[in-house]
């Protein structure tokens, strides 16, 4: 997902990003509504989706505040719409870790369109014109957020090892804090965007409790295991590089 560049209003957006952030907002308490019909989505459910929602709006405005960016561009917009779906998956993880019971088929539904969707806003940025690095971050941090969540839910049947998963993007960047030449630029590589989008991809198929067990294991397993070759081989190519810094 792309921000739009500075002091710039996206081509084809009317709404200033004070209103598409409350159109978001409103979209949120819908399908929290949507949920509590047809899923039972509890109190908990509510606070966890509200909670979401309130931390997005202040980050989201933060960063574009920062970047002087006036509005989201087509392709924020998607992504946007991808971050409301986080907050759905989101509030029914944390209802049924509470209650005891999860609704299990509109999670996976929930996510599945959040992933699916994460292959069509940096094609829109690109067709728009509208790819910036701050609107690359906003993926990235949606991406992380559902890739965390999952974990969670995944955990409560496999082990809290899977907390690996979800924890060790955000144990990089505070990382970082203490060793600056952490947060350098890295090289765009496929196999590094392939091992992110496998994360999501294969918790998804763990929670859905479509395999046994121990199948559910091993494949999340895998999926870790790619995951610390991709970080261990990005730390090593900064630690070369941190006399450059």
């Amino acid at each position: 997902m792309y921000l739009q560049s500075p002091l710039t209003t996206s081509p084809g957006t009317a709404l200033p990003l004070d209103r598409q952030q409350a159109a978001a907002a409103v979209l949120q308490l819908v399908l929290l509504g949507a949920l509590t019909t047809a899923a039972g989505l509890g109190p908990a459910g509510w606070l966890a989706g509200i909670g979401y929602a309130a931390g997005l709006h202040a980050l989201l405005a933060g960063a574009a505040r920062r970047a002087r960016t006036e509005a989201l561009g087509p392709a924020d917009l998607v992504t946007l719409g991808r971050a409301v779906l986080i907050g759905g998956v989101t509030a029914l993880v944390v209802d049924g870790l509470v209650a005891g019971q999860l609704a299990l088929v509109p999670l996976v539904a929930l996510a599945s369109v959040a992933l699916a969707l994460d292959f069509v806003d940096g094609r829109v940025a690109r067709r728009t014109g509208t790819v910036s690095e701050l609107g690359a971050r906003f993926d990235m941090e949606t991406d992380a957020f559902l890739v965390l969540v999952l974990s969670v839910q995944v955990a409560a049947v496999t082990g809290p090892w899977v907390l690996v998963i979800g924890g060790l993007r955000y144990a990089f960047v505070a990382a970082g804090w203490m060793l600056p030449w952490l947060t350098g630029s890295l090289p765009a590589r496929f196999s590094a965007k392939a091992v992110a989008a496998g994360q999501g991809i294969v918790l998804v198929v763990a929670a859905a409790g479509i395999l046994p067990v121990a199948a559910a294991v091993v494949l999340v397993a895998a999926a870790l295991t790619a995951l610390l070759w991709s970080f261990g081989r990005d730390t090593l190519l900064l630690y070369r590089r941190r006399a450059t810094l």
